[in-house]
């Protein structure tokens, strides 16, 4: 039976994210691969992870969602203000734009590394901002941040909680009838570690990698998981 691989939150961390799926021996016929969002910002090379999550899902068939740093990275360029431009900085953009800037200082012209964006990697910025923001299969759903509880179908959850939401969903007692395998938040804010969070009905998978732990990978096959993971170098 085909394996199901999860991995969540690269955050520009192109050469954990290689390693591990060499570690895994990744085979993309026999191998269905979800990436659940966060391809972008904190690590070092968010160009290179969008490069390659491209790659992956046009001739690979992997299955790819949306995280709230690729909606941040879409909304710079396509719906820039200052609040939009203050959280991208804040929450680790500038390594984003070194990457697609070729730059390795820490002083950039924010105004003219939008426009080298805007004009050369197009591409980059409507693949992601047209990926969905969950997918569901016999066995699992699929989210990057989680599923809002207060909502009796939660399909019909605001954009914003597929990205955004932490604790009101991870802290909830409601079921979904299948486990939700979501990133996000770290699972070290969750059980202190930064191993594989499981709880019953969630799966946590974010290891922080792009903070200096690790990328974590899920794996289910046949009925039961697996974990692998890649430290930060």
């Amino acid at each position: 039976m085909k394996r199901t691989i999860i991995i969540s939150d690269i955050h520009g961390c192109i050469d954990q994210f290689n390693q591990l799926l060499f570690k895994i021996n990744y085979n993309s016929i026999e191998d269905q691969l979800i990436l659940i969002g966060d391809y972008v910002d904190k690590g070092p090379n968010s160009k290179s992870v969008v490069d390659r999550v491209i790659e992956l899902v046009r001739n690979h068939n992997a299955i790819a969602l949306r995280g709230n740093h690729d909606q941040r990275l879409y909304d710079l360029i396509y719906n820039d203000s200052n609040a939009v431009r203050s959280k991208f900085i804040e929450h680790g953009g500038l390594k984003t734009l070194q990457s697609y800037c070729n730059s390795n200082t820490d002083i950039i012209d924010l105004n003219r590394a939008i426009e080298t964006i805007r004009t050369h990697y197009q591409h980059h910025l409507e693949f992601l901002g047209d990926l969905p923001l969950y997918h569901e299969d016999k066995d699992h759903i699929y989210v990057h941040a989680g599923l809002n509880p207060n909502y009796k179908d939660w399909r019909n959850q605001p954009e914003r909680d597929f990205m955004y939401i932490k604790e009101e969903f991870i802290k909830s007692n409601i079921q979904y009838g299948k486990n939700v395998i979501f990133g996000h938040t770290r699972t070290s804010d969750i059980h202190e570690i930064p191993d594989i969070w499981f709880s019953e009905g969630k799966i946590g998978i974010d290891g922080g990698c792009a903070y200096g732990m690790q990328l974590n990978c899920l794996i289910f096959q046949n009925g039961t998981y697996k974990s692998e993971h890649t430290k930060w170098n």
